[in-house]
């Protein structure tokens, strides 16, 4: 079910620092210029996320110059992993950071604000419902600050203000070439959590970032957040 242009809600998110992470780069990190859709959609689905519907993200505007910042944080070079966590509790055992910590280097944006605007898409088994029931929920929580979970720009540890878009908000006046960005990924259907990225030509007109629609024509399954 695909929503008219009226049907668009936005939100106004910002922070101090950001890292949208160029998959890429294998070692070090390093942001995008702009927020990724796939980015945008965590968000999203952190304020306000049902089974029924799932985001479509079309427009994220950029508030802000961007600013990049350089930074070195200390990281751990191992995944955690439950397997691991069993053996220790059978056989004995812990985990020890100081053993498995390296030094990593990171080019993150500060200082970022956008808007992000999207539309809701009716899951099949809630195709009776009405969307604006959701919408009018996703505004509500919205203007209350309420959330399903603490959203992020891009790392966990970089926090996200959210609220009602201003009226004084306008974008960026800033045009670029942003090359080749991360959409989203395509998770395998066996439940491994395995994930095929997905890519496409983005620029920047004017301070605003359009996702094309057609990118949602492809079916893309998402996991679904933890519970609160």
């Amino acid at each position: 079910m695909q929503l008219s242009e009226s049907t668009r809600l936005a939100v106004k998110v910002w922070g101090d620092l950001a890292c949208f992470t160029r998959p890429e780069m294998k070692v070090e990190r390093v942001s995008y210029p702009v927020m990724t859709p796939s980015a945008a959609r965590g968000v999203l689905e952190a304020i306000f996320w049902k089974p029924e519907f799932q985001w479509r993200v079309r427009e994220i505007h950029v508030l802000k110059p961007i600013q990049h910042f350089s930074i070195v944080r200390n990281e751990v070079n191992s995944k955690a992993s439950d397997r691991a966590a069993r053996d220790w509790v059978r056989e004995g055992g812990a985990y020890l950071a100081d053993e498995d910590r390296a030094q990593r280097h990171s080019v993150v944006l500060r200082d970022v604000a956008y808007i992000i605007e999207a539309e809701m898409e009716l899951a099949e088994h809630a195709r009776d419902e009405h969307p604006a029931k959701y919408r009018d929920q996703f505004r509500r929580r919205v203007s209350r600050g309420q959330c399903h979970s603490a959203p992020y720009l891009g790392c966990r540890e970089f926090s996200a203000s959210f609220g009602p878009m201003g009226e004084a908000d306008r974008p960026f006046d800033i045009s670029m070439d942003l090359g080749m960005m991360l959409f989203d990924l395509d998770y395998a259907p066996d439940g491994s959590g395995r994930g095929t990225p997905r890519f496409f030509e983005a620029r920047l007109e004017h301070g605003v970032l359009r996702v094309p629609p057609d990118l949602y024509r492809m079916e893309v399954s998402h996991a679904a957040p933890e519970a609160a």
